[in-house]
């Protein structure tokens, strides 16, 4: 299949607004949209055969009206459907192993700002090894938005990107610079560290060791960031190393942000996926859109 950007859908705001997010990364990736539908297959013996094939109409019929909508709303941008049967982590995963990005939405908990991550996203979030974007109904996105509820736009804007300058992440950075040099966006970049235990009481008794350990990880940031300003010259960047849990750190830069970006390491588990806690906390509870992006 020729790139292209998937979208899993269902019938859930969230899904729409992953749909109209994944429709504007499609026209400027020049790339068509892919919409898909899982039905889980086998059907158990408790559903009935006539109950089944209504449901088959009924999302045969979302993915025709929400393809209707993208084509209204972006002339000219070729939009594919397809029903898929099987396990939805799995059919998810195999397709978004064959995109340029998948998008998924993820619900709200109701007053609390975060992610209500089902089982489905947190699979393929884990396993794929493409990146992956989550998107919120409502939630704040990158680029100009019309203001529609259902869109995922907001006022955020810019993107944040969270590295750890200790390992290497080309995938990550190049991820983070196409997106923002697309969408003509400043690009934040936020290392956080903090002192090892071995430096015990040293850092409160000397400042001086604080500074100095805090200049070191400004340093390391620009040099990691160096070779990437010179391949994205037009892209406005701001590097900053914080003190304290990357998490936090993200979560709270995430909240003025159109778009946060953050990386997982591609390893295997016998558990089943993994998430780093950096990447758990910030889908569960970014405002903005999260990119998950493996990298080994």
């Amino acid at each position: 299949m020729p790139p292209h950007v998937t979208v899993g859908m269902d019938e859930s705001p969230e899904s729409l607004a992953a749909a109209l997010w994944a429709a504007e990364e499609a026209s400027l990736l020049d790339v068509p949209l892919h919409l898909i539908h899982v039905e889980e297959w086998p059907v158990t013996a408790e559903v009935p055969v006539l109950s089944a094939e209504s449901l088959v109409e009924r999302y045969e019929t979302l993915l025709r009206a929400t393809a209707d909508r993208v084509r209204d709303d972006r002339p000219g941008l070729d939009v594919t459907t397809e029903m898929a049967r099987g396990r939805a982590p799995a059919e998810l995963t195999a397709a978004a192993n064959e995109a340029e990005v998948t998008v998924l939405g993820s619900r709200g908990l109701g007053g609390v700002v975060g992610f209500l991550i089902g089982s489905v996203s947190l699979a393929v979030v884990g396993r794929a090894r493409r990146p992956v974007v989550l998107v919120r109904s409502g939630s704040a996105s990158s680029g100009a938005g019309s203001g529609d509820p259902g869109s995922g736009s907001g006022s955020g804007s810019g993107i944040v990107l969270g590295v750890d300058i200790e390992q290497p992440c080309d995938p990550l950075l190049a991820f983070a610079f196409g997106e923002a040099a697309r969408r003509d966006e400043e690009l934040r970049i936020v290392h956080s560290w903090s002192p090892s235990p071995a430096y015990g009481y040293t850092v409160i008794l000397d400042p001086g060791v604080g500074s100095g350990l805090g200049r070191k990880a400004t340093e390391g940031l620009a040099e990691m960031v160096r070779p990437w300003r010179s391949k994205f010259p037009a892209v406005r960047v701001t590097e900053q190393a914080v003190v304290g849990p990357a998490a936090a750190a993200l979560v709270d830069a995430s909240r003025s942000a159109g778009l946060l970006v953050v990386g997982r390491r591609s390893r295997r588990s016998p558990v089943g996926p993994h998430l780093g806690h950096v990447a758990h906390a910030a889908i569960h509870h970014s405002p903005a859109p999260v990119a998950v992006v493996p990298f080994e």
